[in-house]
C-alpha cells in the first residue's frame, strides 16, 4: 500500500450474492430449471469494486457511503475493513435497506437476479455531507460512484465538487442517469458511449458526433478534462482537442467491473501526480488485464506490468486455445457474431491472409480450426505439413483479424463446429455447389474467391522447381 496516495469513494455500495449450482433437470411445477446449490459467495459491488480496484494498485482508501443497519449491511463494511478500507465515513440509517443482489448460476450461466435494496434518497444527508467535507484535507484524489441508489444527491455531489475545489483536490465520477447537472465542475466524467449519448441528446455514431457530444459535456458541465469511455475503441479525452487511446485489451473473457476499474486507475494515477494522458493509458492497461479474467476482477501493477512484457515480446499465443476454453470465452460473446473457418495453412501466404481477413469482415469474432499434423498428413500425405501445427498456429495468431486458434486432430472439424456453433461458416469459392462440412448445424455459409495462383501446392512447385533448376 502506498500510504501517500490516499482517495476517498463516495457512493453507493452493494453486496453482490452468489449462489452456484448445477442443472440437470426441469422443475414439474413449472417450466424452469432446477439449480442445485454447491456453494455461495459474496463480494463487495458497486463503489465496493472501484475500493477493490484501488486497494489492488495499492492505495491508501477511505469509504463514505450509507446503509441500512441490516445483516447486508454488516457484511458489506466487514468486507471492506477486511480489505484495509477505513470505513468510519459510511453512516448507518434505520429503516434503510442496504443494496443485496444475488445471482442464480447454473453452469457458468446466470439464471436470475434477485435484488433487495432501497433507493429512496438518503434522510441523513445533512450529516453525511458534513462528516465528508471535515476531512476532505486528508485526500488526494474523491471518486464519486454512483449507482443510482440515492446516496450522491444533487446536494451531496455539488457540496464535495465545491469543497475539493476549494482545496484543489480532483473529483473523478462515474455518472448515472441521463441528467450531468449535480456533477457540474467535477474534474472528469467517466460515462460510456451510450451513456455520453444519454445525457447530451448527441447519438455518437461517427468522429463527428463523439466531438459534438465530447466538448458539450466539458462546456455544460465544466469538466476540466471531459472522457467519455469507448470500451473495444478505448478512452476519448477532449482538453483542447479530441485525442482517442486505443484500448489495450485483446483477449476479452468479460467486461464486467471494467469501468470501475478505469476510474480507479485514472484516480489512482491522477494521486499520484500523473499528467491526464498517461492516467488514461494506464486505466486503459488496466481495463486490459481485468476484462481478461471472469467477473468482477482487479488489476494490480505487477499485472499490468506481466502484460506491457508480453506485448513487447509480441506473444501471439494467447490466442492459441482449446475447445474447451473457446466455448468459455465465447459463452460470453453477447450479441457478438462468431465467424468459423478452417484449414491446414502449411505454408502461410497472401492468398491465406485475404481469405482470413475477409472472413473476418463477416462477424465480429474469428475463430480458426487448423488441422493438426497428424490430421494434415492423413489428409495431403507424409511429405505434409511443411510447418508444425505449433508454428502455423502461432503464425496463424499474429494476424491481428483472427481472434483464436483451435487445433483439432480429425479429418473434418464438424465436432469443433459442434461445440463452438458459430453464426457463419466459411469456405472457398472451390466449394460452390459441394457439400460444406458442418452446414446442417450452420445454415448461414459464406464461400470467399481465392486469389488466383496463390496456393501452398504452388508455392511448394516453385520452391521445388527452383532447386532443380539451380
Amino acid at each position: 500500500m502506498d500510504k501517500n496516495v490516499k482517495i476517498l469513494v463516495v457512493g453507493d455500495l452493494m453486496l453482490d450474492h452468489y449462489v452456484w449450482g448445477s442443472c440437470d433437470r426441469i422443475s414439474p411445477e413449472a417450466p424452469v430449471q432446477v439449480v442445485k446449490i454447491k456453494d455461495e459467495t459474496h463480494r463487495l459491488g458497486g463503489a465496493g469494486n472501484v475500493v477493490c480496484n484501488l486497494i489492488s494498485l495499492g492505495a491508501n482508501v477511505s469509504v463514505a457511503s450509507v446503509l441500512g443497519d441490516d445483516d447486508t449491511g454488516k457484511k458489506i463494511r466487514q468486507n471492506l475493513e477486511n480489505l484495509g478500507a477505513n470505513t468510519s465515513l459510511i453512516l448507518n440509517e434505520n429503516g434503510r435497506e442496504s443494496s443485496l443482489k444475488s445471482r442464480v448460476m447454473a453452469t457458468h450461466q446466470q439464471v436470475v437476479r434477485i435484488d433487495k435494496e432501497s433507493t429512496d434518497k438518503i434522510k441523513c444527508e445533512s450529516e453525511f455531507i458534513q462528516n465528508i467535507i471535515k476531512n476532505l484535507a486528508d485526500f488526494s484524489v474523491v471518486l464519486l460512484s454512483d449507482y443510482g441508489k440515492g446516496v450522491l444527491t444533487n446536494d451531496v455531489c455539488q457540496s464535495i465538487i465545491k469543497a475539493c475545489k476549494a482545496l484543489n483536490i480532483a473529483v473523478l465520477i462515474d455518472p448515472k442517469g441521463s441528467d450531468y447537472s449535480k456533477y457540474k465542475g467535477a474534474t472528469l466524467l467517466t460515462p460510456n458511449k451510450k451513456e455520453a449519448s444519454q445525457a447530451t441528446g448527441i447519438k455518437i455514431s461517427s468522429k463527428e458526433n463523439l466531438l459534438s457530444a465530447i466538448k458539450w459535456l466539458k462546456n455544460e458541465i465544466e469538466l476540466e478534462f471531459s472522457l467519455i469511455t469507448l470500451s473495444e475503441e478505448g478512452i476519448a479525452l477532449f482538453k483542447d482537442e479530441l485525442e482517442i487511446f486505443p484500448a489495450e485489451g485483446k483477449e476479452v473473457f468479460d467486461v464486467t467491473g471494467a469501468g470501475d476499474t478505469v476510474l480507479a486507475a485514472l484516480g489512482f494515477m491522477l494521486a499520484k501526480k500523473a499528467d491526464i494522458k498517461d492516467a488514461i493509458k494506464t486505466a486503459n492497461l488496466a481495463a486490459a488485464v481485468v476484462v481478461a479474467k471472469i467477473g468482477s476482477a482487479t488489476a494490480t501493477f505487477s499485472e499490468i506490468e506481466e502484460l506491457l512484457r508480453s506485448r513487447a515480446n509480441a506473444d501471439f499465443e494467447h490466442k492459441i486455445k482449446t475447445a474447451e476454453q473457446t466455448l468459455e470465452i465465447l459463452s460470453r460473446r453477447g450479441e457478438k457474431k462468431l465467424v468459423f473457418t478452417n484449414g491446414c495453412f502449411d505454408i502461410l501466404h497472401v492468398g491465406h491472409v485475404r481469405y482470413l481477413s475477409k472472413a473476418r469482415d463477416f462477424g465480429d469474432i474469428l475463430v480458426v480450426g487448423l488441422n493438426s499434423d497428424a490430421s494434415v498428413k492423413r489428409l495431403k500425405g507424409d511429405a505434409r505439413p511443411i510447418n508444425s501445427q505449433t508454428d502455423r498456429a502461432i503464425m496463424l495468431s499474429s494476424l491481428g483479424f483472427v481472434d483464436y486458434v483451435v487445433i483439432f486432430d480429425e479429418d473434418t472439424p464438424l465436432n469443433l463446429i459442434t461445440k463452438l456453433r458459430p453464426d457463419i461458416l466459411v469456405k472457398g469459392a472451390d466449394y460452390e455447389g459441394k457439400h460444406v462440412v458442418g452446414s446442417e448445424i450452420v445454415p448461414d455459409v459464406r464461400l470467399v474467391e481465392f486469389v488466383e495462383g496463390k496456393s501452398t501446392t504452388n508455392v511448394i512447385n516453385r520452391i521445388e522447381n527452383a532447386k532443380f533448376n539451380s
